[in-house]
This record gives C-alpha cells, structure tokens and sequence, in this order.
C-alpha cells in the first residue's frame, strides 16, 4: 500500500498513519524534505521518524525499511547529511527491527547535481570517485531488502561503473549540448561540503545496480 499526502498520510503531522499500518508488517520509508535548508530537512527527518517509528509500534510492525545514502557519516559538514544521520540514529534506537539501504546517486539526480554545482557559466566538480546508480535498480534492491528478514544494520548499492566524478559530468554535459564547462577543483562543495575521494561510493560487498549510465535512456535530453 502506498502511503503519502497526497493518499492522507502525512509522517509530519501523523496524519492518517495509524490507519494505513493497520496489519502491515513491513514499512519502506522513502520518504524526503521538501527543503534541504539545515534548519528544516533535520525537522523533516526527526519529526516524520518519530511519528513513524511511534506508529509502527503500536500497529506491530516487524520490519522498518529506510532509504538513505552512501556516506552519510562521512559528511559532517553537510546538512542534510546530518539529518539523514539523525533519521538513522532514531531508526537504531528504537525496539523496531529494521534495515537502512545506502544508496548512492541517482541518474535522475545528475542534472540537479550538475546545477548545484555551476558557478556562472563552469560547473565545479571534485576529482573524486563517483558510482552512480538508476532509480530502478534502488527500488529493485529496497524491495529486496524488504521482503527478507531484517539485517539490524545498513545495506549498500551503488551502480555498476565507477567515474571520476569531473569526468563524468563532463562528458554527461557534453553529451546534453551543454554550454557550461567543467572545471575540476578539489575543493568543490557538494551539498555544502568537501569531497574526499570515497565520500560518495559504497564498500567493496555493496550490491551492484545492472543499469550501466550509458544505457540508460534518461541520459540524453529529448530531442538530442
């Protein structure tokens, strides 16, 4: 059962949530801030977990599933870092059994990464490792992960080719007919911190994504 505002559930007010765990056993939490401001994405994240985790008590839950992402603790510097840090703290110390996936970047994300780091007319990119992943292979290895027995730990995925992340988006914008150039600059901020160069990939026993960049149809705007 999909659960949203849009359906009358809301994690942040508690809206509608007892009605919609009624007999579940497993919860996937996918949920994120509509603000990633330092101030509201660590709310979002703690008010919308208590709610959830307090929910899933009281209805019987077995299984708390949460999406976060790969390196999360590496980042200090950046805010919604922090809070996805503070979802998992909440999501550990309750008494629901539970499994967070770390994912890494999604495909569809490329573009709003490339813009969060332009300045002018360069887009500024760290010389750092960089395995990105389709959101289909996430949502594949989530429903995985849910409907097996709960790790009490972390899980992570990353695709299925590793990039030098200047390189990688150089050749993406290139391949958009993208005007902006590409300036490598080891002290480019990503979502508000420095990059060291495993900060954004998972560990060797990640599982892979299948989809490979390149075969993804998502990666030529239409039209080119």
């Amino acid at each position: 059962m999909a659960a949203a505002p849009s359906t009358g559930v809301n994690t942040l007010t508690g809206e509608g949530l007892a009605e919609v765990l009624a007999g579940a056993s497993v919860v996937v939490d996918v949920s994120n801030s509509p603000s990633f401001e330092d101030g509201p994405v660590l709310e979002f994240f703690v008010t919308s977990t208590r709610n959830l985790l307090a929910a899933e008590a009281a209805a019987g839950v077995g299984h708390h599933v949460a999406l976060s992402v790969v390196g999360t603790e590496r980042l200090p510097e950046s805010g919604y870092m922090r809070a996805k840090v503070a979802q998992e703290t909440l999501i550990e110390g309750s008494s629901i059994p539970f499994s967070i996936v770390h994912a890494t970047q999604f495909f569809e994300f490329v573009r709003g990464i490339a813009d969060g780091g332009t300045d002018g007319g360069t887009v500024r990119m760290a010389p750092v490792s960089f395995q990105p992943m389709a959101s289909d292979d996430v949502a594949r290895v989530v429903g995985e992960v849910a409907v097996g027995a709960p790790v009490n730990g972390r899980v992570e995925t990353g695709g299925p080719e590793r990039f030098r992340m200047d390189t990688f988006f150089r050749d993406a914008l290139a391949a958009w007919g993208d005007p902006r150039e590409v300036v490598t600059d080891p002290h480019a901020r990503y979502f508000g911190t420095e990059l060291s160069e495993r900060s954004l990939v998972p560990g060797d026993d990640a599982i892979l994504g299948e989809i490979r960049y390149g075969d993804w149809p998502g990666r030529i705007p239409a039209g080119k």
